[in-house]
């Protein structure tokens, strides 16, 4: 199908009149119809229909109306984002990043796409898991990077770092008095996130899973990483990414419980809406993420 017999039958639907839309495109009916009759022949189907002195859209020629306008916003858009690249990337990303990404990978990240692309502004929104898929669900944000699950349909995921989430508490805690067992889970205090998020559904199947009951929730927090002097002095229990443990980490002073089998294992990538037509500066950051060269 050629896309200039498609513009110009665009334009003939919209004006209804061979003769002004002859004008318009500086052709003459006679090529206008040739046009028309190509597309007519290649779909097989009748296009328009005589209203009198003008012609109208038959439902088939509605259809490929429709069709016609996306392509050339398609095309409209194209031409856009290429002349960006061609003056440099600049724009604004838009980027949803849950606490462990943003600990782990957003410093690298964002140091080299400042450096790739100078000119482009970049908003983070931090938060847990649900929140940021709903924000991308809705196309308040462009990219996200957090834990990938296996029920995204919705997106594109691409994989970056693999994850392991341990059960952790303060150096002081009683647990650390002789090896700990699932058993010795019973009747802890925990500080968890909330319900939908991945880790305490984990964790709480994990419980389940050997005849206990749910995790006794002491704080309930979005923002886990915030608290780890709350959890070590009041002798509580959390999960965490083991990659936040040690001196230096956002996790310190905790330390891991080590029990066997209590290890949820998990992958960290970027997401995208499926449908959405990517711009020159978001492309940018998600080749630099893609390439590997900022992920440690």
């Amino acid at each position: 199908m050629d896309f200039r017999d498609l513009n110009y039958f665009a334009t003939v639907a919209e004006l209804g009149h061979l003769g002004r839309a002859a004008e318009k495109l500086c052709r003459t009916q006679s090529a206008l119809s040739k046009c028309i009759k190509r597309l007519e022949e290649e779909l097989g189907t009748q296009l328009f229909s005589r209203s009198g002195r003008n012609i109208v859209l038959t439902p088939a020629g509605a259809v490929l109306l429709e069709r016609a306008k996306v392509l050339q916003r398609g095309v409209e858009e194209s031409k856009r984002q290429i002349q960006d690249f061609a003056r440099g990337v600049r724009g604004h990303v838009r980027l949803g990043v849950s606490s462990t990404m943003a600990e782990l990978l957003l410093p690298a990240v964002t140091a080299e796409f400042m450096r790739t692309a100078p000119a482009v502004t970049l908003s983070l929104t931090l938060g847990m898991n649900d929140h940021l898929r709903n924000l991308l669900h809705a196309g308040h944000i462009d990219l996200m990077l957090g834990p990938l699950t296996d029920d995204d349909p919705l997106f594109t995921a691409y994989p970056l770092i693999d994850d392991e989430v341990v059960i952790v508490a303060g150096p002081e805690h009683p647990i650390f008095q002789q090896p700990a067992t699932i058993a010795e889970l019973e009747g802890q205090r925990w500080v968890l996130a909330p319900n939908p998020v991945a880790t305490r559904r984990w964790l709480n199947g994990l419980l389940e899973l050997h005849g206990l009951p749910p995790a006794h929730v002491q704080i309930e927090t979005s923002s886990i990483l915030l608290v780890p002097q709350l959890i070590s002095r009041n002798h509580l229990l959390s999960v965490l990414s083991r990659r936040n443990l040690g001196p230096g980490r956002p996790g310190h002073p905790l330390r891991e419980v080590p029990i066997a089998g209590a290890v949820m294992q998990r992958t960290f990538g970027v997401l995208y809406r499926e449908e959405t037509l990517l711009t020159p500066p978001v492309l940018c950051l998600l080749n630099i993420l893609r390439s590997g060269t900022s992920v440690s």
